[in-house]
């Protein structure tokens, strides 16, 4: 893919980003209430170049959440390694690029809604095994 270009509410937080793919629904409990519903986001790997200052939340042991402090825009899901970053589809400029890839931590989705279209619906547990360490 190409170069992205993206900005919170305000535009006080600009970023480029070199997406890895399409987009990504996570339903998990922390993500929906981040988000205020269904969080999309982009896979951007190490690529994500931020102006403005970003506030951050640590939000688990394994990742952080920046969002813009004037707006609160929630922009970028963030892993301590650095290695992945999730950015939130919306706060792209041009979000009608990304194609609904697959929904994460299915088991957590509220029963009020449902995303038309067949694609990996994949568990928490599903989800996290594909980052596990090879066994030996």
């Amino acid at each position: 893919m190409t170069i992205s270009t993206g900005r919170c509410l305000c535009g006080a937080v600009t970023f480029t980003a070199t997406p890895n793919g399409g987009m990504h629904a996570c339903h998990c409990p922390t993500c929906r209430r981040q988000s205020g519903g269904i969080l999309f986001s982009v896979d951007c790997g190490d690529s994500v170049v931020v102006q403005g200052e970003v506030a951050t939340y640590v939000s688990s042991e394994w990742a952080t959440r920046q969002f813009c402090p004037a707006c609160g825009t929630g922009l970028f899901w963030r892993s301590n390694d650095g290695a992945i970053t999730m950015v939130s589809a919306q706060a792209f400029d041009d979000p009608s690029v990304f194609t609904l890839e697959d929904e994460f931590c299915i088991e957590s989705k509220p029963a009020t809604y449902a995303l038309a279209g067949e694609r990996p619906r994949l568990t928490t547990d599903e989800l996290w095994a594909q980052f596990a360490p090879p066994q030996d």
